[in-house]
Order: structure tokens, then sequence, then C-alpha cells
């Protein structure tokens, strides 16, 4: 099976700071790195270093084909590319505080410039069962969950930045929502993790659900049954695309046959991988240093 991922792609541009700037203040960086990042990218790495097929379906500016040269050195099918001129590549301005937490400033860019058409011919070449992943970072989102639907290719969601209206709208023709405990609360109003899963399920009742916890790990819950596994415990550095790389080695591991349990161990020991590096992409692991790092905390 393959995934397609309709996704944002971006250049990140990050600063270390001691504090996130304040209203009026001027600081100045001890650090400064440009990234290739962007949920969706980001989620396309990740996959792809946990073993996945993995074709990108996003669109970048004129003048930066090197990025396509960077995705693909990391395994990624760049073949649902597209460049355009209508507008400059997404970008994202990210400052890193002492603690490793990040606070974000996000210009979309051609990301929200894609076509319908050009969607439709990249899902062409997909069969039934291979999987469409989406964030909420690029156009399109409702049409390309109708177009994957009708090819038989089963839909996750991971509605960030959220938008409650159009995931409560989506739910119903999703097999998987997967979602961060800020975003469950904004959708379902409620911070209690148990009522937030009975309100999903009473309005999707087939629909599976993934909650990443932070350092409380993640909770897995469909209608045939329910797993949660601890974080892994490492000093946090950097917490950018930590999110983004539990996603994509968990339907990477799904995609390859592994049972919900193995894929969320999996997935937590990369997550933790990543936290202890600095930058988005670059501090992704491979599938072989997530399984040295599960095996050593197994031991």
């Amino acid at each position: 099976m393959k995934i397609y991922n309709l996704g944002s792609i971006n250049w990140d541009h990050c600063y270390r700071l001691t504090h996130f700037v304040r209203p009026g203040e001027t600081l100045t960086s001890s650090a400064y790195q440009r990234n290739l990042g962007g949920k969706g990218a980001n989620q396309s790495a990740a996959a792809a270093r946990a073993g996945a097929t993995v074709r990108h379906i996003g669109a970048i500016g004129l003048g930066d084909s090197s990025i396509l040269s960077l995705m693909k050195e990391i395994g990624i099918d760049t073949g649902g590319i597209n460049e355009l001129a209508v507008d400059a590549t997404g970008h994202a301005i990210i400052q890193i505080n002492q603690d490793g937490e990040n606070a974000i400033i996000l210009h979309p860019g051609t990301n929200r410039a894609l076509s319908a058409d050009w969607i439709d011919r990249q899902l062409a070449t997909a069969v039934s069962g291979d999987w469409l992943l989406m964030q909420n970072e690029t156009n399109l989102i409702r049409e390309t969950a109708a177009l994957a639907r009708k090819r038989g290719l089963k839909v996750a969601f991971n509605p960030a930045p959220m938008d409650k209206d159009l995931t409560l709208a989506l739910l119903e023709k999703l097999d998987l929502l997967i979602v961060n405990e800020v975003e469950l609360q904004d959708l379902t109003g409620t911070d209690e993790l148990e009522t937030a899963l009975v309100q999903i399920r009473q309005q999707a009742p087939e629909l599976a659900v993934l909650v990443t916890l932070g350092a409380k790990g993640a909770c897995y819950q469909d209608p045939q049954q329910r797993e949660q596994v601890s974080a892994c415990p490492v000093q946090a550095v950097d917490t950018t695309a930590a999110g983004d790389t539990f996603i994509g080695f968990f339907l990477a591991s799904r995609v390859q046959g592994a049972a919900i349990s193995d894929s969320l161990k999996l997935a937590g020991a990369a997550a933790a991988l990543c936290v202890s590096r600095p930058g988005a992409i670059p501090a992704i692991p491979t599938r072989q240093e997530a399984e040295q790092f599960l095996l050593g905390q197994a031991g």
C-alpha cells in the first residue's frame, strides 16, 4: 500500500531565543537555521524514513526547485508537487525557547493555491486500500477527501491548524482522525479525554481516533479496540516536528501491516528521538534508529 499526502511544503526559518518575543520587544537570536518544513512535508518525511512509499501532493513557488531535491533525498515521491507562479512557497517563522518549546507564524503561500484537477490527476494512480493523509495547511480538503473516497482510498486527517466546522463536517468521511490534546479540546469543547472520545464516537461511530498526548504518550480508539502508550522519557531540545513524526511513523507502520500497539510504540520512539534533536525534518529519525531506541527502552 501507498500513502498519498496532500500536504504543505514550507521553508522553516528557525530562531533560538531565551524566551518568546513579547509585544513591542526586539530580541537577538542565538542561532538561525533555514530548513524544509511544513506539517505536510514533515509527515511525508517521517513516513518515508519509516519505510513507507509516499507520494507528496502539494505546490511550491517558482525558483524553489531545490525543495524537490531535498525531498527526493529523503525518499519522497515528488511527482505530485506543482511549481506555481501565483505566490511564494509557504514559509514559517519559528521561535524556539530555552525549554525547546516553539511559537510559529505561518504564511501559507502556494500551499493554498492547489487545483482540484491537479489533485485528481495525482490520485488517479492510487488503488483501493491506499491511504490519503491530509493536514489543514492546504486548500481543497473537502474535495480531496471526496475524490479519495470515490477511488477507494482510506482517509486520515490531522486538522492542524484546527477548523472545527470543517473537521466536524468531515468526520463521517474519514477512517482516521489524528489530533493532539489542544485540537481535541477545540473540536469537542472539553478537556476530558474520555468525554471527548464519546462525543466523537456518537457523531462518527466507525471512526478511528488517534490522540497524541505529548509527554503523556498517545491514545488510539476504534470500534474494536483501545490502545494507550506512554511517552519515552527524553530531554526535549526542540518539539517542532514531534507530532508530525509520530503521525508519519504510525501511518507508515500501519500501511506495512503492523498492529496498532506496535505502531504506537514505534511512533512514540521516533517522536522521542525527534524532540531530542534540533530542527524539524533534520530531527526525524530513520526506522532503524527508532527500532534501536525502542529496544534500548525495553532493556
